[in-house]
C-alpha cells in the first residue's frame, strides 16, 4: 500500500471504531448525539465534501462526490445520523478497495517499467566510465556485467552469456547469445560479462519504445469506455432530477390530488436512498480498470497493446492474415544449392554477393555469408533495388540482374526451372542467364500450433500474404495449416489483397494482420488490428502496429486474442451486473421497499464486486 492508501485505511478504521462505540453507548441529548456522529462523518468524509464543494463551485456538480454529499447530508438533516455516516463510511471502503485494485494493476505495469537501465558502462581509452544510457552514442562499446541490464540495442562483440528476457517477452527460459548476436535493451545479463556495440540511441531503443507504448495506451479508448463516459455524463444529472422529483411530487400528489396524508420526510429519505443507489461508480471505475488490467496482464505475457480500442478490436478478430518470412518462418536463410550455367559456381556466387553487398535483407545476408570473403566496393559501379523483384547492378562494367522470376521475365531472360522448395535467386549477366541460387528458410516451431489454436478460438480463416514465389509459399502454408495463400505479392499487392479480405467480414468482425518487415508497414496500418513481431521486426512495422509481440513467437497471436476476449467478457459482465442491480434497487427505492443498506450494497457493494472482477483481467497464465 502507498501512503495515501494507508492514510485512508486509518481514517476508515478510526471512523468504524467510533461508530461501534456510538452504537453501544446511548446518548440522550440530541445536540451531543449530533456532534458525536459528526466526528466520524468528517474524519471519513471530509475529502468527499471538499470535492463536492468545488465541483459545485466549478458548475460541474453531477459526479459521485456530489451524490454522496447530498445523500449523507440529507440523511443527517432528517435525523438519520447513523445512516448518513454509514453511507459515507461504506462508500470510502469501496473507494479504498478500488484504489487497491488500481494500485495492483499499476504495480504490474511498474514491474515492466523496471526494465529501464539506470546506467551504461562505456569502454574508453582510459577504462570503463559509467554514463547515463541517454549519453551513449551509436558505435560505442558497452560493457554489461552479470546482473546488469543491457542499456541499448546492439550486437555482441565479445563474450557469451544467457539473458533473462522475461520482463520483455514473458518467456521465463533464458536466451543464450554469443558474438555476432543482436541483443535488445532491458534484458538482464545472467552468466558472463559481455561487450556490445551500440546500434541505436536510447530514445530509439526497445526499452524506450516499450515504455512509450505502455504510457500512451490509456489515450486510445475503446467504444465501451466511450459509451460509459457518455452514459455517466447524462445518467448522473438525470438521476439527480429524478430524485428531486421523487422527493417532491409524490407527497404533493397524495396530499392535494388524493387528499391523503403523506410525510415529506419519508419521500426525501427515499429520494436520498435513490441517490445513493444511482451513483455510477461501479461502471465508471470498473470498465477502464478492466482494460487497464487487461493491457497490464498482456504486457507481462510479452504482448504490448497500444490502447483499449485495439484490445476490443482484437477480441472480434475472425480473419487473421500473416506475412511469411520472419513471421511464420525464422527468417534465417541458408544457401543450400547453387545451379550454375555457363559460369563456374564460385563466380556465380561472387557476382550475387556483390549485388547484395549493400542490402540488409535476410536472403542477401545468407548469400554474403556463403560467399565469406571481403567485398571490394570499388568494383561496384551502381546498385538499384527493384521492389518485390530483385536487384539491378553494374559490377566490373557488367550488367547484372539478380532476383526472382518476375525480374527475369521483365527483361525477357529465359530461366532454368527449379523444383526445390524455398527461395530461388536467379542470376543473369549481360542479359544472359547464368544460373540460380537456392536459399532455404525454416518454419518456426510454434507456427502450426498457433494456426490450430486460432481455429479453435473461432477464427474463420487464416491467410498468408507473401512476396515469395507460389510453390514455396503454398508448401509452408500447407505444412502449418493456413487456409488461403496469396503469393508473389509486391507491397502494393498486399494492400490490395487485404482490402479484399476486409470486404468479406461482417460489421462486428475484424481482420488482423501479423507481419515483421518494413514492406509490411502499409498492410499493418490498413488492418483493423495490426500486429508486429517486435524483437526482430523493423521500426516501421512496430510504429505502424497496434499490437507488438516482443519475442516473435506466433503462438502469442492466439494468446493475445484470448486475453482480449477474456477482458471483454469481464467488461460485459460488469456492465450487465452493475446496471441490472441498480435498476432493481432503484425500483425498490422508488416504491419505498429499499432500506439504506440496500442502497449501500447497490452502490459500494456492486462497485467492490465489479472492481474485484476487473482484477481478473490481470491473470493470463492459464490462457
Amino acid at each position: 500500500m502507498n501512503k495515501k492508501q494507508k492514510r485512508n485505511l486509518t481514517r476508515i478504521l478510526v471512523s468504524l471504531a467510533l461508530m461501534i462505540v456510538l452504537r453501544f453507548v446511548p446518548v440522550g441529548n440530541e445536540a451531543i448525539r449530533f456532534a458525536l456522529y459528526m466526528v466520524p462523518y468528517l474524519i471519513v468524509g471530509y475529502d468527499i465534501l471538499y470535492k463536492a464543494f468545488f465541483s459545485v463551485k466549478n458548475r460541474e456538480p453531477f459526479d459521485e462526490n456530489f451524490l454522496m454529499a447530498v445523500a449523507t447530508i440529507g440523511a443527517i438533516l432528517l435525523g438519520e445520523y447513523q445512516e448518513g455516516v454509514e453511507v459515507m463510511l461504506f462508500y470510502q471502503i469501496g473507494e479504498w478497495f478500488q484504489s487497491y485494485a488500481v494500485g495492483k494493476s499499476r504495480r504490474n505495469i511498474t514491474e515492466l517499467m523496471d526494465i529501464t537501465p539506470q546506467y551504461a558502462n562505456r569502454e574508453t581509452e582510459d577504462g570503463i566510465e559509467e554514463i547515463d544510457p541517454g549519453e551513449a552514442r551509436i558505435g560505442d562499446i558497452l560493457v554489461v556485467k552479470v546482473g546488469e541490464k543491457i542499456p541499448l540495442d546492439g550486437t555482441i562483440t565479445q563474450g557469451s552469456t544467457s539473458l533473462n528476457t522475461s520482463a520483455l517477452t514473458g518467456e521465463s527460459k533464458p536466451k543464450d547469445v554469443t558474438v555476432g548476436d543482436a541483443v535488445i535493451s532491458g534484458c538482464i545479463n545472467m552468466t558472463s560479462p559481455i561487450k556490445i556495440k551500440a546500434e541505436k540511441l536510447y530514445d530509439d531503443s526497445t526499452v524506450a519504445k516499450v515504455l512509450d507504448m505502455i504510457e500512451n495506451a490509456t489515450s486510445n479508448k475503446s467504444k465501451s469506455e466511450d459509451f460509459i463516459t457518455k452514459f455517466a455524463r447524462y445518467y448522473t444529472p438525470a438521476v439527480c432530477y429524478s430524485a428531486l422529483a421523487l422527493a417532491i411530487l409524490p407527497p404533493l400528489f397524495i396530499r392535494f390530488i388524493l387528499h391523503g396524508e403523506s410525510s415529506f420526510g419519508t419521500w426525501i429519505f427515499r429520494a436520498l436512498t435513490f441517490l445513493v443507489i444511482s451513483c455510477p461508480c461501479a461502471l465508471v471505475i470498473s470498465i477502464p480498470l478492466t482494460f487497464f488490467a487487461g493491457i497490464g496482464g498482456a504486457s507481462k505475457a510479452g504482448v504490448l497493446i497500444k490502447g483499449s480500442n485495439y484490445l476490443e478490436a482484437l477480441s472480434k478478430a475472425r480473419y487473421v492474415a500473416f506475412d511469411k518470412t520472419g513471421t511464420m518462418t525464422k527468417g534465417v536463410f541458408e544457401v543450400t544449392t547453387i545451379h550454375n550455367s555457363g559460369l563456374n559456381r564460385e563466380e556465380l556466387l561472387e557476382y550475387a554477393a556483390y549485388c547484395e553487398a549493400l542490402s540488409n535483407h535476410p536472403i542477401a545476408r545468407s548469400i554474403l555469408k556463403e560467399y565469406g570473403k571481403t567485398i571490394d566496393k570499388d568494383r561496384i559501379v551502381s546498385v538499384k533495388e527493384i521492389a518485390g523483384k530483385g536487384i539491378e547492378a553494374l559490377i566490373d562494367d557488367k550488367s547484372i540482374f539478380i532476383g526472382n522470376e518476375k525480374l527475369m521475365n521483365d527483361h525477357n531472360i529465359p530461366i532454368q526451372e527449379c523444383q526445390e522448395d524455398g527461395t530461388i535467386v536467379h542470376v543473369a549477366i549481360d542479359n544472359t542467364y547464368k544460373g540460380h541460387i537456392h536459399v532455404g528458410d525454416r518454419i518456426k516451431e510454434n507456427a502450426a500450433s498457433s494456426i490450430a489454436e486460432l481455429k479453435e478460438s473461432g477464427v474463420k480463416k487464416t491467410i498468408m500474404l507473401t512476396g515469395d514465389e507460389e510453390t514455396s509459399a503454398r508448401k509452408v502454408a500447407e505444412s502449418i495449416g493456413i487456409d488461403e495463400v496469396f503469393a508473389g505479392l509486391l507491397p502494393q499487392d498486399k494492400v490490395g489483397c487485404l482490402e479484399q479480405i476486409l470486404q468479406r467480414k461482417n460489421e462486428n468482425e475484424t481482420v488482423a494482420f501479423v507481419g515483421d518487415g518494413i514492406n509490411d508497414a502499409p498492410v499493418i496500418s490498413l488492418a483493423d488490428v495490426g500486429i508486429a513481431m517486435g524483437t526482430l521486426g523493423s521500426d516501421a512495422a512496430i510504429e505502424a502496429a497496434d499490437i507488438v509481440l516482443m519475442d516473435d513467437d506466433p503462438i502469442k497471436v492466439p494468446k493475445a486474442i484470448r486475453i482480449a476476449r477474456k477482458c471483454m467478457n469481464i467488461v460485459y459482465e460488469n456492465i450487465i451486473f452493475a446496471i441490472g442491480v441498480k435498476l432493481i434497487a432503484l425500483v425498490f427505492s422508488a416504491l419505498g421497499m429499499a432500506e439504506m443498506w440496500m442502497a449501500i450494497f447497490a452502490d459500494v457493494g456492486v462497485m467492490v464486486i465489479a472492481v474485484l472482477n476487473a482484477i481478473r483481467a490481470l491473470g493470463v497464465k492459464d490462457l
